[in-house]
C-alpha cells in the first residue's frame, strides 16, 4: 500500500469520528488477467473497510450479473445505483455503497451529445457513530462521478457540477470519482481545487504500475481531511485496472460551521 498523505498540521479533535471514503473504478469486475471475478472486488473492498465507496464501471450488460447488489449484499452496505447506460440486457455506470442510510438522492445527467453518457450520484448520508460527541443526525453530502474522456467534455461537465455545488446545502461535502484528468494543469482540476482546495492525488492507474492520478477525492471543508492514499495491495493490483483511492475524514459535533460559502462561479469565470 502506498504511504498515506498525512499533513503535519492535522490534529484530530477530541472525540472525533473518522469516516473512510473510497473511489474505485472496478472495470466491470474484470481483472488485470482478463478474468471476470467479482469476489476479488469484494475482497479488495474488505481490505479497505470503507464507510462510503464510489464505484465506476459497474457492469451488468456483458455478464448478466448484478454487480452492485452483489457487492452490497456481500458487504452488508446500502446500494445507490447511478447507471448511465440502460439496456434490456442490463446497465452500466456508477454506483455508491455506504454504511450510512442515503436520502435526498439525485442522479445528475452529465452527458455531452455524441459522447458516452455520463452522470453523477448526489446524495446525503446521515453519519452516525458510537462516539457521544458525534450528534446523531450529522449529515454529509456525497457526489460521485465518472467524467468523460475528452478535455472539452470534462470542462463542460465540471462547470455543470460547479453550478450544482453553488446550490449546495450547508453540509460537509465529499466529491469523488474517476475524473479521467491526465493533465495536472488542466482547467477542470484548477476549478475543482479552487472550490474544494487542493487535495493529494496519489497515482491509481494502471493498477500494476500506477502512474496517473485519475481517481480523486475532494473534501469540503478541507480541514476535515486526515489522509488520502491509493490502496495498492497485491489483490488490488490484480482485481481491476485501477487502484482504489481512500480518504480518511474527521467529523465532530461542530464540523458544519467550517463550510465555505465562497462563490465558485465567479472564480471559474475569472480563470477561464
Amino acid at each position: 500500500m502506498s504511504k498515506p498523505y498525512m499533513p503535519s498540521s492535522v490534529k484530530l479533535p477530541p472525540h472525533a469520528t473518522t469516516v473512510v471514503a473510497a473511489s474505485y473504478n472496478i472495470h466491470g469486475g474484470i481483472g488485470g488477467d482478463g478474468h471476470f471475478v467479482p469476489k476479488r472486488i469484494v475482497e479488495v473492498l474488505r481490505e479497505i473497510d470503507a464507510d462510503i465507496i464510489a464505484l465506476q464501471e459497474v457492469e451488468s450488460r456483458a455478464t448478466g450479473f448484478d454487480m452492485l447488489n452483489f457487492l452490497a449484499a456481500e458487504l452488508q452496505l446500502h446500494a445507490v445505483p447511478g447507471p448511465t447506460l440502460l439496456a434490456a440486457d442490463g446497465d452500466y455506470g456508477n454506483g455508491l455503497l455506504t454504511r450510512y442510510r442515503p436520502s435526498n438522492t439525485l442522479c445528475i445527467d452529465l452527458s455531452v451529445p455524441g459522447r458516452e453518457p455520463r452522470g453523477a450520484i448526489d446524495t446525503e448520508l446521515e453519519i452516525t457513530g458510537n462516539d457521544a460527541a458525534l450528534v446523531n443526525g450529522n449529515k454529509m453530502r456525497i457526489i460521485a462521478t465518472h467524467l468523460g474522456l475528452r478535455p472539452a467534455e470534462r470542462r463542460r461537465q465540471v462547470q455543470q457540477l460547479l453550478a450544482i455545488f453553488e446550490r449546495e446545502r450547508a453540509l460537509p461535502t465529499i466529491f469523488l470519482g474517476d475524473v479521467n484528468e491526465w493533465w495536472l494543469t488542466g482547467r477542470p482540476l484548477r476549478w475543482l481545487h479552487r472550490h474544494f482546495e487542493s487535495t493529494p492525488a496519489p497515482a491509481s492507474f494502471p493498477a500494476r504500475w500506477p502512474l496517473f492520478a485519475l481517481d480523486r477525492i475532494w473534501i469540503k471543508p478541507r480541514a476535515l481531511l486526515i489522509s488520502v492514499a491509493a490502496h495498492a495491495s497485491p489483490l488490488a493490483q490484480l482485481a481491476s485496472d485501477h487502484l482504489p483511492v481512500v480518504a480518511r475524514i474527521a467529523l465532530t459535533r461542530s464540523h458544519a460551521h467550517l463550510v465555505d460559502k465562497t462563490t465558485t462561479l465567479d472564480r471559474v469565470e475569472a480563470d477561464d
